[in-house]
């Protein structure tokens, strides 16, 4: 019988219900416990705290669906998403968890009673890994208990146990915390099971073994101790498992891929029907764009639901990003009118019965949905015919400047809201590579010239317009410009009336606790993101609640929008408030931006007139300045530089501002900066006569204030502009103590005093190097001389084989260099006279060879494509010359099976 992946859901959690496991609803995909991640992207990540013993439960078991998403990074790859079987932005993570309580010898019987028995999955067709150990610590040995507990229980023999290493079958939740090894049980999707195929990637449609399930033993706490990592026993192990619930699904309903279980195979139908077009299950384009579109519409619609909207800016632009990509692939199939929020709504009436926030927010998820793709269709024809005619363009051009332009790139970005990821994969399909560092040169240059919005939507966001109209229709619109008042030149606290507040993208009378809000007021002390300084943080209070504002944007001229959200009680519009900026991240922020100004003057007078300003991050933590110049700053560069700024530091000269109309402001040798588009009253900074210049951010009172300067990095970020990273104050204090710290541990490693510490380094290494060259000798000699078992290349000769036209040879020798196998293998054949000659060694965990053929029997051999089938055994590929090739492998277990195919490829 078929299993629905709504059975399976139900039966994975009833299972280990009735063993005692307490039912855990799904965490949210924002986690609510790790600023860390971006999204929950794992079982355990709701749990993490349980684990390491910050966070106690009323209960040791427990087990859930938990829905995830991975987009990018280690746990994904976005391009990967509809062109495999298995890959997901979304999907639902199946897990049982014992915190303390039970380890292996229940959490295997568990796994294997409820996929043989429970869903009846083939034992045939069932492989598992262990960890087989780390030869490098004597206590990361081979996984004995696990191996001898499959033995035991699913009466499994070694041939499906595989020991694997680190990397495959250790788990941990950072460099430090719990940890363990882990044990997988991997699946064949196929006609029948082949065991030696275990390890190779399954083919585009899902064919070949897969990994099912995870169980995650952490018996470790993995600390730091003295500079080096070391490994102690918990007291109490736990367990972490995790299952792909479209992966069981495929397995339990006969399918090869996902995407044709009942969980998406109902939302690429949905495409299919909207495209006019039957659906496949092909890796043709419109198969594939139909997949993408089912698993963008799934992550769209969750994310939706929690509160998330496509914006500029972090979780919200992997949204958009997301929901464009889908729209792009609708564009593909020929869908010419708003699809996605159909396909959307899908998604509701599939899974809203599970997660029932889908069913509640159902509208949002519509309304957001069909207004994102509204936006970008507006604009997407006209980005991709320019895109088009770009493309084309170079398509007539050299191979050498087959290359899409960064200012190209960022057009499409700026003025058609066309992400540069999108541009990229329609590039790639061209053969076309895109200058991504360009666009990011143009992109930074942009931030620093817009204060009036954010980059990438053509379009101004209507419920903008809507709140300055409210803020106009408050009588704010009697001051300058409609303006919004800004106090935070002289104040950093203050009172104003709440003119408007905005939650979920819709202007609302009032908000509560919990609520992600933008908060306008009529007058305010906060800083709005502007100029390359950060938006202000701090804290808004009514008589009724209080807002954490978490950032300040001015997304059109006149508006200043405190984003934040609501700690406690209510607020409500004509509310008088008191706004408070968050001081200390004002004051260091203050110091940064005052620095900025100072590292620019003195990089045009150490590096030239040409070292123009390209674009700055200017935030309370750290101060970022891109700026043109052709080569790395030299060492003494960086001196002059730091000597420059901080004697300005030192004079303690005020910083003096003023107001006035921008041609007197140029006769005044003010140099405008980001070659923005300056009003015609513009604010004049001057920092001593040398520091001139027109900006509208929050500076020092005076140089001194800024403290220490001290650069941290200098280095390139595109053709032609160099980025420098610098601190002020105390985090330079400790940026520098903390040199301090490292050079005095270097110190006392190497027994030196820190003054000299250059000298003593070069002497060790010098020793080293000596030492390293007799350990190559040493090793070199103990290959091609006499060995304990009483013979040397003499020897080794006696063990040649007949071959036609000669005599062929293939040894095996430990830890010796590439150089010294040429030397052998040339030895050996010289010895043996007409012969081909392979010369193994293994060194760590790579596997080389060497492969020589006689000139005489080069019309009959080739070294090159010989040793190219031979280190396909091991895994690894080379070639070389017809008479000497080499290569090498990283299956070093295979080399005695690589010595005999030698052998047969010869005969």
């Amino acid at each position: 019988m078929t299993l629905s992946s709504t059975h399976i859901r139900s039966a994975f959690l009833d299972y280990f219900k009735k063993h005692g496991h307490d039912i855990q609803r799904s965490a949210p995909l924002v986690p609510e416990n790790d600023p860390t991640l971006m999204f929950t992207n794992a079982g355990m990540v709701p749990f993490k705290d349980v684990f390491t013993g910050k966070d106690k439960r009323p209960f040791t078991r427990a087990t859930s669906s938990q829905k995830c998403i991975r987009i990018s990074g280690k746990h994904n790859d976005l391009e990967n998403v509809g062109v495999t079987a298995r890959h997901h932005t979304f999907f639902e993570m199946l897990g049982n968890f014992s915190f303390g309580d039970y380890f292996k010898e229940d959490a295997i019987p568990f796994a294997w009673e409820l996929l043989t028995k429970g869903f009846g999955v083939p034992k045939d067709r069932l492989v598992v890994t262990v960890f087989g150990g780390d030869p490098s610590d004597s206590v990361l040995t081979p996984d004995e208990d696990a191996r001898a507990l499959w033995k035991k229980v699913a009466g499994l023999d070694d041939r499906r146990i595989l020991g694997l290493g680190m990397k495959d079958n250790f788990w941990q939740m950072g460099e430090t915390g719990p940890c363990g090894p882990c044990t997988e049980i991997h699946y064949f999707h196929g006609d029948n099971p082949d065991f030696a195929a275990f390890g190779e990637e399954p083919t585009p449609d899902g064919r070949g073994w897969m990994e099912v399930w995870n169980l995650v033993f952490m018996q470790f706490e993995r600390r730091e101790e003295k500079g080096r990592f070391v490994l102690d026993r918990l007291p109490k192990p736990s367990v972490d498992t995790g299952m792909g619930l479209e992966r069981i699904t495929a397995i339990l309903e006969g399918k090869t891929s996902n995407y044709d279980t009942d969980l998406l195979r109902p939302l690429v139908e949905k495409a299919a029907n909207l495209a006019g077009k039957t659906y496949g299950g092909t890796q043709a384009d419109d198969d594939t764009s139909m997949r993408v579109i089912a698993d963008h519409a799934r992550t769209s619609a969750f994310l939706i639901a929690e509160g998330v909207f496509p914006d500029r800016a972090g979780r919200e632009y992997v949204l958009r990003r997301v929901m464009r990509r889908a729209v792009r692939h609708g564009h593909r199939l020929g869908i010419t009118k708003p699809f996605l929020h159909e396909v959307a709504l899908a998604v509701v009436d599939q899974m809203g019965e599970v997660y029932p926030e889908l069913r509640t927010r159902k509208d949002l998820i519509a309304s957001v949905t069909e207004q994102e793709e509204t936006r970008f269709r507006e604009t997407l024809d006209r980005g991709l015919k320019i895109l088009e005619e770009e493309i084309a363009r170079k398509g007539d051009t050299s191979s050498a400047d087959r290359r899409i332009s960064g200012a190209a790139v960022f057009k499409l970005y700026d003025t058609y809201g066309f992400p540069p990821d999108l541009t990229q994969v329609i590039a790639d399909e061209r053969g076309i590579s895109v200058d991504m560092a360009g666009y990011e040169e143009a992109l930074a240059g942009q931030r620093a010239r817009s204060e009036h919005s954010k980059v990438g939507d053509a379009a101004v966001s209507d419920v903008w317009r809507k709140t300055l109209d409210a803020v106009r229709a408050a009588g704010v619109g009697a001051r300058a410009n409609n303006a919004v008042q800004f106090t935070g030149y002289e104040l950093e606290e203050g009172q104003g009336k709440i003119v408007a507040l905005i939650r979920a993208g819709e202007l609302v009378p009032q908000v509560t606790t919990g609520d992600e809000v933008a908060v306008v007021t009529d007058v305010t002390p906060f800083y709005g993101e502007a100029g390359g300084q950060v938006g202000d943080t701090g804290t808004i209070r009514s008589g009724s609640g209080r807002v954490d504002v978490t950032d300040t944007q001015k997304p059109v001229t006149g508006l200043t929008v405190h984003h934040g959200r609501v700690l406690e009680g209510v607020l409500a519009v004509g509310n008088v408030a008191t706004l408070e900026v968050d001081h200390d991240k004002r004051s260091s922020t203050r110091r940064n931006h005052s620095a900025t100004h100072l590292l620019h003057w003195a990089l045009r007078k150490v590096v030239g007139d040409h070292a123009a300003q390209k674009g700055s991050l200017v935030g309370p933590d750290r101060l970022r300045f891109d700026f043109s110049h052709g080569k790395a700053l030299t060492s003494e560069q960086i001196d002059a530089i730091e000597d420059l700024v901080n004697a300005k530091i030192l004079t303690n000269a005020p910083v003096e501002t003023e107001v006035l109309p921008i041609d007197l402001a140029r006769a005044k040798g003010a140099m405008a900066i980001f070659e923005e588009k300056y009003g015609d009253v513009v604010r004049v900074l001057t920092m001593t006569a040398d520091s001139v210049e027109l900006c509208g951010g929050t500076h020092a009172r005076a140089l001194g204030s800024i403290g220490l300067f001290k650069i941290l990095s200098e280095g390139g970020v595109a053709a032609g502009v160099r980025r420098i990273e610098a601190a002020t104050g105390l985090l330079a204090l400790g940026y520098v103590r903390k040199l301090e710290t490292t050079v005095k541990a270097a110190a006392r490693a190497v027994r030196s005093g820190t003054l000299d510490l250059p000298e003593k380094l070069e002497k060790v290494l010098e020793h080293s190097q000596k030492l390293e060259k007799e350990m190559l000798e040493l090793k070199r000699k103990l290959a091609m001389g006499d060995r304990a078992t009483g013979g040397g290349l003499e020897e080794l000769a006696k063990g040649a084989r007949e071959i036609p036209g000669g005599k062929a040879l293939a040894v095996k020798v430990e830890g010796a260099e590439a150089s010294t196998l040429r030397e052998m293998a040339d030895k050996l054949r010289d010895k043996l006279g007409d012969a081909v000659v392979l010369v193994c060694a293994t060194n760590a965990d790579k596997a080389q060879l060497v492969v020589t053929v006689s000139k005489a029997l080069i019309g009959r051999y080739k070294a090159g494509e010989i040793v190219k089938q031979v280190a396909a055994v091991v895994g690894g590929s080379g070639g070389g010359r017809p008479d000497m090739a080499q290569a090498g492998g990283t299956e070093v277990g295979k080399i005695d099976e690589a010595m005999a195919r030698f052998y047969a490829v010869l005969t």
